[in-house]
């Protein structure tokens, strides 16, 4: 089920990242289209993120909006569920130990 266009390759990237992480299987397509820019439409070049079940719509959009945003002003400071290493908000991986921050850790 495609989810959305990503305005470019790197951020279309992320959001597969970020979505993989939390367990959600996707795909992104249209990888290499942008090098036909001028032959193929622009609207048709761009990134697309597909979803592998559509029964994870409604979380990718919440963690893809919420990767978009970033940590609000102020936000805790999250602790490695793997190595105890406290973390300030922006960052999603520990740098002690590499382990994902957990898409539902505050």
């Amino acid at each position: 089920m495609k989810l959305m266009r990503a305005p470019n390759l790197i951020i279309g990237q992320h959001w597969v990242n970020v979505l993989e992480t939390a367990g959600i299987a996707c795909e992104l397509h249209n990888r290499y289209l942008n090098g036909a820019l001028g032959d193929i439409p622009a609207d048709q070049c761009a990134p697309e993120l597909w979803l592998v079940d559509e029964r994870d719509e409604a979380m990718a959009l919440r963690l893809i909006d919420a990767a978009s945003h970033g940590p609000a002003a102020g936000s805790p400071s999250w602790q490695c569920r793997q190595c105890g290493e406290t973390l300030e908000a922006q960052f999603t991986v520990c740098w002690q130990c590499g382990t994902a921050r957990d898409p539902l850790d505050g």
